[in-house]
């Protein structure tokens, strides 16, 4: 009864836009589950459920912690949600859709600091003995987008290792440096240009699998996400350092950044 009413109370309190979007999305990911259930895609099946949990994510920050999330943020924020697992999971935008990976992983970079700027502004408006420069702000905002990058580099990186998945997307290379085919074990790296083929065998000497080129499993994928959410970092950072400095010319930036909720005063 509790979640009902509180329920009903973010209806009244959300923007009309903001619920018109949650409502298409949340419509659509419930037909995915259906088709996956009906497909026997048991995986696929839980990333609907998960999408559907974090669907709920920003009511329950906003109940959680008594802030107040722009429309626009909400909104961007139930379109990544969608886009990461339903779009790019289940039907393969990941793989099909050029750089449709990297424009995530950019758009996460920005919208994270965004939250990590609003954190430290919070603190640095509403407290009398705190009161942090704007280049201090911006850098933190930065460090806390940076960090929520690679803890999920790691989170992929576990998956692939311990579930099997693929996360960290292959790629395939003409060229490698390494130093493990120095003979003479002096640490001197050794390049290999223009690789043409290489192909797999298995112990038994069975030809598993060829490829035109080398097989790189994961890095380059890994650091690209990593240089991509560097850039939506600093383009966030860099806004929010200009919003502090002037907030009425940079009040665009209003959009993008969880507010503490205003105390109704009841007479």
């Amino acid at each position: 009864m509790k979640l009902y009413k509180k329920l009903k109370k973010a209806y009244k309190d959300t923007d009309k836009k903001s619920f018109a979007v949650y409502a298409v999305l949340r419509i659509l990911v419930l037909l995915t589950f259906v088709r996956q259930l009906i497909l026997g895609e048991w995986g696929n099946a839980f990333l609907c459920l998960l999408s559907l949990l974090l669907f709920l994510v920003p009511f329950f920050l906003e109940t959680k912690f008594k802030i107040t999330i722009p429309s626009t943020l909400e909104i961007i924020i139930l379109i990544f949600i969608f886009s990461a697992e339903i779009l790019g999971e289940i039907n393969n935008f990941y793989v099909t859709i050029p750089h449709f990976d990297t424009l995530l992983h950019t758009l996460n970079g920005f919208l994270c600091a965004g939250i990590g700027f609003s954190l430290i502004d919070l603190l640095n408006g509403n407290s009398k003995n705190i009161h942090l420069s704007p280049i201090f702000v911006a850098v933190v905002a930065f460090c806390f987008s940076m960090t929520i990058g690679i803890l999920w580099e790691f989170f992929e990186f576990g998956c692939d290792m311990l579930i099997g998945t693929d996360m960290q997307k292959d790629r395939i290379v003409e060229k490698i440096i390494t130093v493990n085919l120095d003979e003479q074990k002096k640490n001197s790296p050794i390049t290999i240009d223009d690789i043409n083929k290489v192909i797999i065998y298995d112990k038994n000497n069975l030809e598993l699998a060829s490829f035109n080129g080398y097989l790189d499993i994961g890095i380059i994928d890994t650091m690209k996400d990593l240089l991509v959410n560097f850039v939506g970092a600093i383009c966030f950072s860099i806004f929010g350092y200009l919003y502090i400095l002037n907030r009425d010319k940079y009040k665009f930036v209003d959009h993008f950044i969880p507010t503490k909720k205003l105390k109704v005063i009841k007479e």
